[in-house]
């Protein structure tokens, strides 16, 4: 029998200007996998802050256990059993795994002193729990970001909390790393542990979740058994459009040859690699973890140097290449990581968006303010940048807002070959829809297009021809996307190839 182990009903909150959530009830069994889906800005993370305590609702009641709770504040809410896992890790890098698990609520023992060798102990019993071999003296910073993610879920049962929220787990993760995550939160669930789980990538939902519930512009969609959905009809309640219409029609008008790589090896990682970009076509790069991708980006880029091969761009070889001579040369960059790679979080819309075109924008020893404005205005309105002001620091914008600025910053140096390294990563589902058009409109523009994913579905619904890496080099070029099956792609990316 499905016992309802919370429900939040008729929540409603308020902020200036902005109704986040309207009259919204979410219902969770015990022991389930509950997907909380929807856009940027659809409600979930109010929704769950309210849920842990870091917001209180203006209307609604939350019933817990069969009970009706207050949660005034986050500490109370881990009395309750409820904890959370978000997105951005919440360790200290330089405290061992053990004093990060029991942060703020350490155990003494005689005369008060701390015990270390209790809370080592525990910590084991924790990791053991979920058949994660970590010692529990490491320091967080000698963890990988999936061991790391693995400390914050013991950490989460060490409050004994039998509702976690998974705020996009998997964003970081290799793809055997997901399928551990998997393993764990298939295990947590047998034990009766409530998942609540939030991600922008749907073929996840259908792999771990039992229901999902979607919310769109703070309202409820509804909750539906994810067997009796396919991700065509939960796009459809997210966006309000088909996952047809969420790919461009692609390029029929592909110019000369714009972009070449010829033998470039950079050892020991990349491997005599050979590729052609065209004007006017989006080429796909697609391979599995370690097989090279964002470092073939790097060094189209300058920041890797091969040690033999030659780049070739409009014609002419690029000898000793800088990221400055790249910029110069018309390359953009949009890196995998746009936060610390892309962006300078602390810095406004207005001074990530002219950054690598400053020195153009001088008057004399100043940079025109008026110019700076003017070209901010331009990429803001063409790329529908969602900010309140220029001065806005774009660390407080959204995932696919902040991705726009980075795009932003390149169109104002007006390039002709961009490079896109998973260009919607952790990005909702109607903001990818907003990038693809752009790169599509980049390329009937005449621009060439590197677009390197994780995601087969993007590399087959984007490219107008597809590269296959596998260990450091380019295993296989498909001419067309348009009748290549995901599994022909994997059977290359994966090296199955070789034993064919």
């Amino acid at each position: 029998m499905d016992v309802e182990i919370l429900r939040m009903e008729k929540i409603s909150k308020r902020f200036p200007g902005v109704i986040a959530l309207d009259d919204v009830t979410f219902s969770v069994l015990k022991g389930e996998v509950h997907a909380l889906v929807g856009e940027n800005g659809a409600g979930k993370s109010t929704l769950m802050k309210i849920l842990t305590g870091a917001y209180q609702e203006d209307e609604g009641t939350i019933i817990l256990r069969g009970e009706k709770v207050s949660i005034p504040n986050t500490h109370y809410a881990q009395q309750l059993g409820l904890s959370i896992i978000y997105q951005e890790l919440n360790l200290l890098p330089d405290l061992s795994v053990a004093q990060n698990i029991f942060l703020g609520r350490e155990k003494l023992g005689k005369y008060r002193l701390l015990d270390y060798r209790s809370m080592l102990k525990e910590t084991t019993h924790l990791l053991n729990q979920l058949g994660v071999d970590i010692a529990p003296n490491y320091l967080i910073r000698e963890l990988r970001v999936a061991q790391q993610q693995m400390v914050e879920i013991a950490k989460a049962l060490s409050f004994n909390a039998d509702i976690v929220i998974m705020d996009e787990p998997t964003a970081s993760l290799s793809d055997s790393e997901v399928i551990k995550l998997f393993e764990i939160i298939r295990s947590l669930k047998g034990k009766g542990v409530t998942i609540i789980y939030i991600s922008h990538r749907l073929e996840e939902i259908f792999k771990i979740a039992d229901r999902a519930t979607v919310l769109k512009d703070g309202k409820s969609m509804g909750t539906y058994n994810v067997s009796e959905l396919n991700q065509e009809k939960l796009v459809s309640l997210m966006v309000g459009r088909t996952l047809s219409e969420t790919y461009p029609p692609k390029s029929s008008k592909v110019g000369e040859l714009l972009f070449e790589l010829k033998n470039i090896t950079v050892p020991p990682i990349l491997k005599s690699v050979n590729l052609q970009i065209r004007r006017g076509e989006v080429v796909g790069l697609f391979g599995l973890v370690g097989a090279g991708r964002s470092e073939l980006a790097k060094t189209i880029f300058g920041v890797l140097i091969p040690t033999q091969g030659e780049i070739i761009m409009n014609g002419q070889s690029l000898k000793t290449l800088t990221p400055k001579k790249a910029i110069s040369s018309g390359v953009g960059f949009v890196p995998e990581d746009r936060k610390i790679e892309g962006l300078c979080l602390g810095l406004s819309v207005k001074e990530n968006c002219t950054l690598p075109i400053s020195d153009k924008l001088k008057t004399g020893i100043f940079i025109s303010k008026a110019d700076e404005e003017h070209i901010t205005q331009k990429y803001v309105t063409e790329l529908k940048i969602k900010t309140p002001s220029f001065l806005q620091k774009v660390k407080f914008l959204s995932g696919g807002n902040q991705q726009k600025v980075v795009l932003a910053k390149w169109l104002a140096n007006d390039p002709h070959f961009l490079i896109f390294d998973e260009p919607t990563r952790g990005i909702d589902v109607g903001a990818k829809a907003e990038i693809y058009q752009i790169i599509r409109e980049l390329a009937n523009k005449g621009n060439g297009i590197l677009m390197i994913s994780s995601e087969l579905p993007e590399i087959l619904g984007m490219s107008d021809r597809i590269y296959v890496m596998h260990d450091g080099t380019i295993v296989k070029e498909f001419f067309s996307s348009e009748a290549v099956a995901e599994e022909k792609i994997m059977y290359y990316a994966t090296g199955t190839h070789k034993n064919g």
